[in-house]
């Protein structure tokens, strides 16, 4: 099978033939050509044909209600006590709700999360995470927070319970794979859906995980559970896909998956980036305490962005929202003549 990876340009002096990418922000002259057991081969975009370039040139279908022209934030709100960064912070619900409205300035979706996916936690019972999250989410509709909410979980009748309270996306980490009921439910209420790569199950995900090929797997695997999305009545329109950064993964999968992420975007979907705090930007920093690694991960979810991905998913909102607006100001600012 051959893989069409297309090289992403930010300067604003770009080349006449350059092709948007996505509908977005980003343009490309030249596409990189993988194959299994082969070096990549790089080759102009005018070489390829239309049905290889219409994936990559076409514009995203708005993503529970977001234009996916310009990058979105994903806020993470763990109500949770035991999350690998912020766990316990906002376990009661007036901390909740103080985080939800102040994320609410700068997010355009809030993640909402009942159990933690950290490596080594265990699994928590529907009624638990339920319990956690849709009082939680009944609360953010009644005063009146308008984002799109998702709600993290892997368990159908949790996802059900967060849905009648008032969340409209549903995020799985193991993209509908752990509860049978997910993809029935997702389909009958033809809500939008995030599918993520995942190895195993949290408690067990980075114990010795093995990949051929982490890129070509990760991409291989996901197309797989878009297509079984998809059998099951979910609408592609409805689907964005993530490369799950940090599950069932080493710190050399990461920044294999990083370097390349580009890729993914050959199935056609939004794609959306979780980097944030994650153990592996510690590792590179040399930052153990996973609350101060803002920094690592605002780097690494603008070089997301500079690959085209539409959305972060993050818990320093307000910071990576200031970054992003100067990442954007000084990479597409077209010069008029203006004085500075």
């Amino acid at each position: 099978m051959t893989y069409i990876r297309p090289i992403p340009l930010h300067d604003v002096a770009r080349p006449t033939d350059a092709v948007v990418l996505a509908g977005g922000w980003c343009r490309f002259t030249h596409l990189e050509i993988l194959e299994r057991g082969r070096a990549p081969v790089v080759v102009p975009a005018s070489e390829a044909s239309p049905s290889l370039l219409s994936p990559l040139m076409a514009p995203r279908a708005d993503f529970a209600g977001l234009a996916m022209d310009s990058p979105r934030l994903m806020g993470i709100l763990n109500v949770t006590p035991d999350s690998f960064s912020d766990g316990g912070l906002f376990l009661k619900p007036e901390a909740a709700m103080m985080q939800a409205r102040a994320m609410a300035a700068q997010a355009d979706i809030l993640d909402v999360g009942g159990e933690s996916t950290r490596p080594g936690a265990a699994e928590v019972t529907a009624d638990e995470e339920t319990a956690r999250t849709a009082p939680v989410i009944a609360a953010m509709r009644a005063a009146g927070i308008d984002r799109a909410v998702s709600i993290d979980t892997r368990k159908a009748a949790v996802a059900q319970a967060a849905l009648n309270a008032g969340a409209g996306i549903v995020n799985d980490v193991t993209a509908l794979q752990f509860d049978p009921a997910m993809a029935g439910l997702v389909a009958d209420a033809g809500v939008p859906v995030i599918l993520m790569h995942s190895l195993a199950t949290p408690a067990t995900m980075q114990d010795n995980p093995v990949y051929e090929d982490v890129l070509l797997d990760v991409y291989d695997a996901l197309a797989a559970r878009v297509a079984m999305a998809e059998a099951a009545g979910i609408d592609r329109r409805r689907i964005a896909i993530d490369p799950g950064i940090g599950f069932g993964k080493t710190l050399a999968h990461n920044l294999a998956l990083l370097a390349r992420l580009s890729l993914f975007h050959s199935l056609g979907l939004p794609l959306l980036l979780g980097a944030s705090r994650k153990r592996f930007i510690g590792t590179l920093t040399g930052e153990d305490e996973a609350a101060r690694r803002m920094p690592g991960s605002i780097a690494v979810a603008l070089a997301g962005v500079a690959q085209g991905v539409q959305m972060i998913r993050v818990h320093d909102v307000r910071d990576t929202r200031a970054a992003l607006t100067l990442w954007q100001a000084a990479t597409q600012h077209e010069e008029k003549g203006e004085n500075p």
